[in-house]
């Protein structure tokens, strides 16, 4: 493109074309061990340990943990939930929300650097990529254009990702395997029996993992994580977080091990670049808070090494809050402003609903009973003697433990609960995580009542044998009688 000068000439216009999306730069973290690296090691290894082995526990003679949607039934231990029961996940997913609030407010994003999946799996991949190819900078060497490939190149290649495509689909089949009985699955795939929608699910999460953990890595965390982007909001001058000391620090520059860095008009920080050689998500922590940082202290454990190695007091990178650092605070002073108001709601809050929360299991009514009118005959004569009303009872047992029920009908004379071959229901057996729909006619002799629309309760008695132990249950459900004039 080109405009005319006052002289007449095309002058040339430098045209700049910027792109809309940054273009990722390939971060090779290097490897660093510390106290932070340990604790990375451990809840990596914890959290795993729960993930993988909670679906191979057995409990009464099924898996332990089973979110069974096809039946409509969850199982957590000896716990069983139906779906009346979604208050109980609504409070556990306030619960987890209000928990990730009061951790991010006392210490920033805790839950980000050290228990995330995303974070997690990322460390598992860089740790096989590490074993298969080298540290950093054998990684650069390798994915360099001076390294052509070769057969070493492609053994390394290939070595990487077969291990990763096998973490990937075990997870995924594990996961799968929270909401199918894992051993039921396992045969399946053993035998090539898999259903279309298990197989679609496997291959997904499989995919999804090899993905995010092997290539996408910090870009979840930078573009698609919305936990990043409002973190602020919850953090203040009193959140421990991943903090350069600036004031001790700077101006950064290198020098000999033995120069008198306070004569040169020098701080602590010697420029050598380790904290973010070390970063998983390729950031300077020295240019202040920023929102693509994790938490996870692996840059504290580098920069300790290295003040270690020149002599140096540690700390120049530490966990602390913005007004120790200001007031140079010690942590142990900083520590008493944790308990500040926001605080204080979070933990408050979150003690009441799980008190409420366990209350309500220990309490909770194993006996689940629901009666329903059938809309199409509202009541009927019976051989000139007795008016009927029909109803559908649903009993629930939701209890790892046989039910022996026994139903009786109050409210009018005479009434008795009968079923669909005009036999007296005395009793009904239910099974352990089971219901029973149980149509019956509930009838008065004629002449007995007025007529008219009466209430009546249906009270129910249920004997549960748990082991040598009887628990009886009750429950008593209101609805009409009619009597037609």
């Amino acid at each position: 493109m080109s405009e005319n000068s006052p002289g007449g000439k095309p002058v040339p216009i430098e045209v700049i074309e910027e792109s809309l999306y940054e273009v990722r730069r390939k971060i090779y973290p290097r490897s660093v061990s510390g106290l932070f690296a340990r604790w990375r090691f451990i809840l990596v290894f914890a959290t795993q340990l729960l993930f993988y082995g909670l679906p191979w526990l057995s409990w009464n003679g099924r898996q332990a943990v089973l979110f069974d949607l096809i039946q409509r039934k969850f199982y957590i231990f000896g716990l069983v939930l139906w779906p009346q029961d979604v208050i109980y996940l609504t409070l556990l997913l306030i619960l987890s929300a209000l928990a990730l609030f009061l951790f991010t407010a006392v210490a920033g994003r805790l839950f980000c650097g050290y228990a995330c999946p995303q974070t997690v799996y990322t460390e598992i991949f860089m740790w096989i990529e590490r074993k298969v190819e080298g540290d950093r900078f054998a990684r650069i060497r390798l994915d360099g254009e001076e390294w052509p490939w070769s057969f070493r190149k492609w053994r390394l290649k290939i070595t990487k990702h077969f291990l990763w495509l096998l973490i990937a689909f075990w997870t995924g089949f594990t996961f799968i395997g929270y909401f199918t009985p894992i051993e039921t699955l396992g045969a399946a795939i053993l035998h090539l029996s898999l259903g279309p929608w298990q197989t679609f699910w496997l291959c997904f999460y499989s995919f999804a993992t090899w993905g995010n953990a092997g290539f996408m890595r910090e870009q979840v965390c930078k573009y698609m994580c919305p936990y990043a982007r409002f973190q602020s909001v919850m953090v203040d001058k009193d959140t421990f977080l991943v903090t350069y000391d600036k004031v001790r620090g700077e101006p950064r520059g290198s020098r000999s091990k033995s120069a008198d860095h306070a004569a040169l008009g020098l701080g602590d920080c010697v420029d050598c670049s380790i904290c973010v050689q070390v970063c998983p998500t390729g950031i300077d922590i020295r240019d202040g808070l920023q929102y693509m940082c994790i938490g996870c202290g692996a840059c504290i454990d580098a920069c300790d090494q290295v003040m270690e190695k020149v002599n140096y007091p540690k700390g120049l990178i530490r966990y602390t809050t913005e007004r120790a650092m200001l007031d140079k605070e010690t942590n142990q002073s900083a520590i008493k402003h944790i308990f500040r108001p926001r605080v204080i709601f979070y933990t408050a809050f979150i003690t009441l609903l799980t008190s409420a929360f366990l209350f309500s299991l220990a309490t909770r009514n194993p006996l689940r009973v629901d009666v329903m009118r059938d809309r199409g005959a509202l009541a009927r004569e019976v051989e000139g003697v007795r008016i009927e009303n029909i109803y559908r009872i649903q009993i629930m047992n939701a209890s790892e433990n046989p039910m022996k029920v026994q139903m009786k009908a109050t409210g009018l004379n005479d009434l008795k609960i009968l079923n669909s071959q005009g036999q007296e229901v005395t009793e009904v057996n239910v099974g352990p995580a089971s219901n029973q729909l149980i149509p019956v006619k509930v009838s008065t002799n004629i002449g007995q009542n007025d007529s008219g629309n009466y209430p009546i309760h249906f009270d129910v008695t249920a004997q549960e044998q748990a082991g040598n132990e009887i628990i009886t249950r009750t429950r008593n459900e209101k609805s009409s009688f009619i009597i037609p004039r």
